[in-house]
Order: structure tokens, then sequence, then C-alpha cells
């Protein structure tokens, strides 16, 4: 699996890192994501986690910018924690993904600083 293009997704999403607080309840932007879609942009978004549970991941606050723009096929995918290093999607954002496109299956997803893989490889046992 090719890491090309990857540099570009992964300076995007540590470029919208800010950790901070919100509220007593809430922080956001501990967590950078970057989405390359079918269209040819890149879509971000930060995680915001809130006391409740009710916040989201950032691939969420990624996957609604692109869906808001009209596309929902992802080709890469990348997430940074607020250090900048790279980390693997949770299962809830695993799941997400591949629901939004039935191709998304094939999203090549980075989970480490040279480690890349597909989302099917992710999700070896899909849930129907």
């Amino acid at each position: 699996m090719t890491q090309a293009g990857f540099e570009a997704l992964v300076k995007q999403a540590r470029a919208v890192l800010n950790p901070r607080r919100l509220s007593e309840d809430a922080e956001a932007g501990g967590v950078g994501a970057a989405l390359l879609a079918d269209d040819g942009q890149v879509y971000t978004g930060v995680c915001i986690d809130t006391g409740s549970s009710m916040g989201f991941c950032a691939e969420h606050a990624a996957a609604a910018a692109m869906i808001t723009a009209g596309t929902s096929r992802v080709l890469k995918m990348v997430a940074v924690l607020w250090d900048g290093s790279v980390i693997p999607p949770c299962g809830r954002c695993r799941e997400f993904i591949r629901q939004l496109h039935p191709d998304n299956m094939d999203a090549q997803v980075m989970v480490a600083e040279e480690t890349v893989v597909t989302l099917r490889e992710l999700l070896p046992f899909l849930f129907v």
C-alpha cells in the first residue's frame, strides 16, 4: 500500500489541531482528521469531547463537511493526536465511514506513520 499523498493529508490534519477547553463540560481540537474525497477535495475536522458523551470524533466532523459539500466517497483518510502522531480511527469511525458509501471499504487509511491499510482490512467482519 503506497503512502503517496498521505504527507499532505497528515499536514492538513495537524494544521487543524487546537486543543482547548470549551466549557466545564467540553473540550475540542485534541484530534484532527483529514479525508481525501473522490471530488479531489480534502475535508478536515476536529473532535469535540463532552462529559456526557454527546461529542464526536474528528473523522465524523471531516465526514460531515464532506457530506455538506455533496460527496460521500473517501479515498484516503488520516487522524492525528494532539501531539501530531498518527492514530488509527476508532471502531465507531471505521463503521461510520463504511456506511457512507459502498466503495469506502477500499479507502486507504493511515494507521501509523509508516502503515497504510484499507478500511476493509480494519473491518474484517462487517456489522449487518
